[in-house]
């Protein structure tokens, strides 16, 4: 939802340039929501699903928050500050939700490796 307010303010905006990274975000975000919806992360095994929302995560973060110090400091319209303040706070949540992610990960990637042949034999 934070990402489509960000891509309205955008389109409204004289940062309208910046308007497809909110997009493809928003894009993403319902595409992994309709994958764990539908259960699509337990029926393809072979995709690593948390490493991918981390990903998407990490890279969200990091564009929002260049994108937000862009908007806020060169367009000088309510539309672009009021873009860039919630392209901040997408910034936080995305900061947060990867580190909540990786940790979920990391139990991922723990159970991976004790199914390994290498962790049975030295137990």
């Amino acid at each position: 939802v934070l990402s489509f307010i960000i891509f309205i303010c955008y389109i409204a905006s004289l940062a309208a340039s910046f308007m497809m990274a909110p997009l493809l975000e928003f894009l993403l975000a319902l595409l992994l929501f309709f994958a764990y919806a539908s259960k699509l992360n337990e029926k393809f095994k072979g995709l690593y699903w948390p490493l991918m929302d981390f990903l998407r995560c990490v890279t969200a973060a990091i564009i929002y928050f260049a994108i937000s110090i862009a908007a806020v400091s060169k367009y000088t319209d309510g539309a672009s500050k009021a873009a860039g303040v919630f392209g901040f706070i997408a910034t936080i949540v995305y900061a947060i939700d990867f580190y909540i992610t990786f940790n979920d990960l990391v139990t991922f990637l723990k159970q991976g490796s004790s199914d390994s042949p290498e962790g049975r034999k030295s137990e």
